[in-house]
């Protein structure tokens, strides 16, 4: 069992920029995330769009944010797990709180802050009637380990960021890589583009537009799939893997269950800490909701810096909290 004073819900900007925060008051801060990397929506969705409303940067691109939210918080030296989703929440006798992951994995902590942006992402999966049977058996909507595809047959579908980018890394990794994208324009970033169209034209990659994958077919795991090109028609191809890249769609998901008070999908708070109903459980961020919300990214690292505050009084309820500037005692000085 990980035992934490903070356990943070969450590994996107909010998050991360939580465990500074926390670490300015000798907080100690554990991170959930159901994504396999830290960022959030800034790693997973748009890593190379520019950011104009962060504080000091008239512009910076979301992934450089991200890794200068590393950097910030490296002294305090926080711990992850990445790629399992939060799932059941119980209070103990001694008032604080275990979660335990969609992998099982436990966490111990006094103080829960949800900072999971819009909720957990859960795949957009493409419209196969029998994908389900072959989820974990050769269906990949998340690549946590690269490795995992180490000389396997790839059958990658999607036209973003994400499709674009593994298919890329990939190239070098798998026995085969083929790339299927029902239009003949991408939406990901044009150095991509070109790196997916030299990396075709070196025939490393195999590269099927205006297709999209229709059928799934196997025994006891995937071991082909049917491409329907908008000309030429179906045709099967062996593969190991079939991996869909086509975004994520943010979900409350298990969260929902923990008795919280919740409205349109947003998790109600008291604006003095950012508390909810629970005591003990904060939610920071675009998840939570109080009467002018604005789902920035500044906002929510506001409501973050306040809500470690009111978490000290509970993970040390008989200390004395002195606040500090950091201008005056430099980060080592806390």
């Amino acid at each position: 069992m990980i035992k934490t004073d903070i356990l943070i819900i969450g590994a996107g900007p909010v998050g991360l920029f939580t465990v500074f925060e926390a670490g300015l008051l000798k907080l100690r801060c554990h991170l959930v995330d159901a994504l396999p990397q830290v960022g959030g929506q800034l790693s997973e969705i748009y890593p190379k769009k520019p950011i104009y409303d962060i504080p000091g940067f008239p512009e910076i691109l979301a992934g450089d944010l991200v890794d200068n939210l590393m950097k910030q918080i490296e002294p305090f030296k926080p711990t992850f797990t990445l790629g399992e989703r939060a799932e059941e929440l119980i209070r103990l006798e001694d008032e604080s709180f275990l979660l335990t992951t969609s992998d099982g994995t436990e966490i111990n902590a006094p103080v829960v802050a949800i900072a999971g942006g819009l909720g957990c992402f859960e795949p957009r999966k493409p419209p196969i009637d029998n994908i389900a049977d072959y989820e974990k058996k050769g269906v990949v909507y998340m690549i946590k380990n690269p490795d995992e595809f180490k000389d396997q047959r790839l059958v990658i579908a999607g036209g973003g960021d994400s499709a674009l980018d593994w298919a890329i890394y990939m190239a070098d990794v798998a026995k085969e890589v083929t790339l299927v994208h029902r239009r003949t324009s991408f939406r990901g970033a044009i150095d991509s583009v070109e790196k997916v169209m030299a990396l075709h034209e070196a025939q490393k990659i195999n590269l099927i537009t205006e297709a999209q994958v229709v059928g799934l077919q196997g025994a006891e795991r995937l071991e082909s799939v049917t491409i329907r090109h908008k000309k030429a028609g179906d045709r099967e191809q062996n593969v190991d893997y079939f991996i869909p890249l086509f975004g994520l769609t943010p979900k409350l998901g298990p969260i929902a269950n923990w008795n919280l008070n919740i409205t349109k999908n947003a998790i109600d708070v008291d604006t003095l800490d950012y508390q909810t109903n629970v005591p003990g459980i904060y939610a920071i961020g675009d998840i939570n909701n109080y009467e002018g919300k604005l789902k920035l990214i500044l906002c929510g690292f506001h409501e973050a810096t306040l809500m470690v505050q009111s978490a000290f009084k509970k993970v040390y309820p008989d200390k004395k909290l002195s606040f500090k500037y950091t201008t005056v005692m430099g980060v080592e000085g806390f």
